[in-house]
């Protein structure tokens, strides 16, 4: 990759590697429009499914903020700023507005994006976190009329499924020997993890973020094994029942940073 553009010679490896990862992902169920907008994306913005660039989901192809921010730094983006919208935000109700500027160079005169979140347009994975929802859906409107993606972002999207909060499990003593690998003879839980992980395509680092503060620690190494048990139980049924909320909380971690040329 050179100026922020990826190599010719890269292009063909990565949409092979796009399309393999896909129907596995989808199970086979590409259609032929699908299948022309992932080459497309590719080749247009460097996308890349293995890294979390973008998810299929219900037949169409979304954008994450990870990916966004990756596409950013390959176009050397100067700078993104990101204000509060203090006259349509309320803390009471849990409704967050925010600007969000993006500069694609020294000269630009900034691309910008507002980003609303509040308990009703939110999947109920995320509620608690509007605000850092709001901002980032912010940021992702802006990088997207920055660069020109006719994407929705996965932070973008609302979720009507029904509310099935789960209670936060009670922090107990850890489990002799090591908590979060084998105990009498059970599976490893790093495995389990992993697993989830890679079933899912999830990002490894914030679902490490996401499983210390669902366990109430500052590192998920300090968590016991009970704990971990309910997070991994947690995850898995996110993932099949509420796909893109679990995305939307994941990408909550994802700081929305200032990018460096």
């Amino acid at each position: 990759m050179k100026n922020g553009i990826v190599d010719t010679s890269e292009l063909g490896s990565l949409v092979r590697k796009n399309f393999r990862l896909a129907r596995r992902w989808a199970a086979g169920r590409l259609g032929t429009a699908a299948k022309d907008r992932l080459r497309d994306l590719t080749k247009t913005f460097g996308f890349s499914v293995g890294r979390g660039d973008f998810y299929y989901l219900d037949g169409g192809w979304y954008i994450t903020h990870a990916g966004l921010l990756r596409l950013a730094q390959r176009k050397r983006c100067t700078g993104i700023h990101v204000q509060q919208v203090r006259q349509f935000c309320d803390p009471a109700m849990a409704r967050w507005v925010f600007k969000a500027t993006v500069y694609t160079s020294k000269r630009s005169k900034g691309f910008v994006g507002f980003g609303d979140a509040d308990p009703s347009n939110v999947s109920p994975l995320v509620h608690g976190a509007e605000m850092r929802v709001a901002e980032t859906r912010a940021v992702n409107r802006a990088l997207r009329k920055a660069y020109g993606i006719g994407l929705c972002s996965v932070e973008e999207l609302g979720s009507f499924s029904p509310p099935t909060p789960a209670s936060r499990p009670k922090q107990v003593a850890p489990v002799s020997g090591d908590g979060n690998g084998s105990s009498h003879g059970q599976p490893r839980l790093r495995d389990q993890l992993c697993l989830l992980i890679r079933q899912f395509n999830l990002d490894p680092t914030l679902v490490k973020a996401y499983a210390a503060d669902f366990c109430g620690t500052e590192t998920l190494k300090e968590a016991s094994r009970d704990l971990v048990e309910s997070f991994i139980s947690h995850l898995s049924k996110a993932a099949k029942e509420d796909r893109d909320g679990l995305l939307c909380k994941l990408n909550s971690y994802a700081q929305s940073v200032e990018v460096q040329p």
